[in-house]
């Protein structure tokens, strides 16, 4: 395993889409990096399954891995398909919804801290 990156095979070549299964009637995540600066987390959605709308902080941007699903932005629907992105700017609601069975790789990436010197 790597010093800033976890949860994912080191020193090899693997498959993001492998590293988190579909369980029925969930969303299952695992993270794989984690601090003030950024996050990346890699979800699995059966088919139907959602994040309710939030907002984040920083800005986020999802990659899909497989499947199909919709995400929400400040109230406008992307459709997103294997190999698609759409970013989601910081402190604009959005949600994700599963189509069908929906695997993503999310990113955010948070503001640092001002200098208050």
């Amino acid at each position: 395993m790597g010093k800033y990156i976890k949860n994912i095979p080191s020193e090899e070549i693997f498959y993001l889409t492998d590293q988190v299964e579909y369980l029925p009637g969930q969303v299952v995540s695992r993270t794989i990096s984690q601090n003030d600066a950024q996050s990346l987390t890699i979800f699995a959605f059966d088919k139907g399954e959602e994040i309710s709308t939030h907002s984040s902080h920083g800005d986020a941007m999802i990659t899909v891995l497989d499947g199909e699903g919709r995400v929400t932005i400040d109230g406008k629907p992307f459709m997103l398909h294997k190999g698609e992105s759409v970013l989601m700017p910081a402190g604009k609601p959005h949600s994700v919804f599963a189509l069908e069975k929906f695997k993503m790789l999310l990113v955010v990436v948070f503001p640092l801290p001002k200098n208050t010197k």
